[in-house]
C-alpha cells in the first residue's frame, strides 16, 4: 500500500507542495557532513525522495546512491542531481524488501523522515538491512518524528496525515531497544526541526556499526 501511495504523491503532486519535500539541507545533516562526524565517502540515502539531500551531500564531495520505493521520485532525484550538475545514483526499490537490487556496501547510512512510514513490525528487518549495507565502522544517521511532537492530532503513536499515509510517532526507548542490538548509539536528542510549514519534534540517533 506504501509504495501505491508513495508513487501516486510524487506522480500527482507538484514537488513544491509535498510537505516533505524541502530543498535546502537541514541543519542536523549539515552539520553531521560539515563537522568532520562523517567525511566524504560511499553513502545511501535510504527514502531519498526527490534527492535533496542527496544532491547536497554529492555537491560536497560525498559519493552518493539514493533509494526510494516510488519510481516517480527518482526520476525526480535524477532531475534533481542533473539540473545542479552533481553525479548520484538512484534506485527505485524498497527498503523493506532487503535491497538485495544493492550489493555493495556504505561509510554512511542516513534516513530522514523515512523510519516514521515504517510501523514497529516491520522495523527490525529494516535495520538488519542497514547494517548489512554498512561497512565496518560505518555510521548511521536516523531521524524521524518523537511521540512528543504534536503533529496531525498530537496524541497516539499512529496518526494520519492528510495525504493519506499514516506515520508512528517514535519514543526514545523503543529506538534504543530498536538499534541498540547493531549499533552503538553515540548521539541520541529529541530537537526541534524546521519542517516546510512548522517545526516538528524529532528523534535524531547518529551511531556506529557494531
Amino acid at each position: 500500500m506504501i509504495r501505491e501511495q508513495m508513487e501516486q504523491i510524487y506522480s500527482e503532486t507538484p514537488p513544491a507542495d509535498i510537505p516533505w519535500n524541502i530543498e535546502s539541507p537541514p541543519e542536523l545533516l549539515v552539520e553531521v557532513a560539515e563537522s568532520g562526524q562523517v567525511r566524504p565517502c560511499k553513502a545511501i540515502d535510504l527514502g531519498c525522495g526527490a534527492g535533496n539531500y542527496a544532491v547536497y551531500l554529492a555537491s560536497v564531495g560525498f559519493d552518493v546512491t539514493g533509494v526510494d520505493i516510488s519510481p516517480s521520485a527518482v526520476a525526480l532525484a535524477e532531475a534533481n542531481a542533473i539540473a545542479k550538475k552533481v553525479a548520484c545514483k538512484f534506485v527505485a526499490a524498497d527498503v523493506l524488501g532487503g535491497l538485495a537490487e544493492i550489493s555493495e556496501t556504505f561509510d554512511f547510512a542516513y534516513d530522514w523522515s523515512l523510519l516514521h512510514h515504517i510501523v514497529p513490525e516491520d522495523r527490525n528487518a529494516y535495520i538488519k538491512t542497514v547494517h548489512r549495507l554498512l561497512s565496518h565502522g560505518g555510521k548511521y544517521l536516523s531521524v524521524c518524528f518523537s511521540e512528543r511532537d504534536e503533529s496531525f492530532g498530537g496524541t497516539g503513536k499512529q496518526r494520519h496525515t492528510p495525504l493519506g499515509t499514516v506515520l508512528y510517532f517514535s519514543s526514545e526507548n523503543e529506538l534504543r531497544d530498536l538499534f541498540g542490538s547493531l549499533f552503538d548509539v553515540a548521539i541520541f536528542k529529541t530537537v526541534e526541526i524546521q519542517g516546510k510549514q512548522e517545526p516538528h519534534l524529532m528523534n535524531c540517533v547518529f551511531m556506529e556499526k557494531q
